[in-house]
């Protein structure tokens, strides 16, 4: 961990609740204060919707999160992906991008089980369509 940033235990209670599927449609991470943990700032409930989680990014700000996106493959069957986002706005400040760059491995890491990735640095990268076709590819 080359920014020595810790992931608070909160961060994987919250991503277990999500990979099982009972209570969380997605979860926000910030570092708190300090810049010396990742903690969980939202956790959207499980009848949350994909624009429920954007209108949580915020526009100046970076952040991590997770969304358990679900889709339709083309012979009908449904599937199920956790993807994690990297989201660091172009209008958010140079030292938190890089906070949060360095700091993205040690959050990364610990959340085993993460299927896909995706960098946002503005919302049209973040589109449904967008993350669909990345998420759905190849499956």
């Amino acid at each position: 961990q080359s920014s020595g940033v810790g992931v608070n235990p909160d961060c994987l209670e919250a991503y277990q609740e999500l990979k099982l599927g009972k209570k969380n449609k997605y979860i926000i991470f910030t570092l708190n204060k300090d810049n010396t943990e990742i903690v969980v700032e939202k956790k959207g409930g499980l009848s949350s919707s994909y624009d429920d989680f954007i209108a949580d990014l915020p526009e100046q700000d970076c952040r991590w999160a997770v969304y358990d996106f679900d889709f339709e493959k083309e012979d009908g069957g449904k599937r199920s992906k956790i993807t994690f986002f990297s989201w660091s706005p172009d209008d958010s400040k140079v030292k938190q991008k890089m906070l949060f760059a360095s700091s993205k491995d040690a959050l990364r890491r610990s959340l085993v089980g993460i299927a896909a990735e995706i960098q946002g640095t503005d919302f049209s990268e973040v589109a449904h369509e967008s993350v669909l076709d990345k998420v759905s590819r190849g499956h």
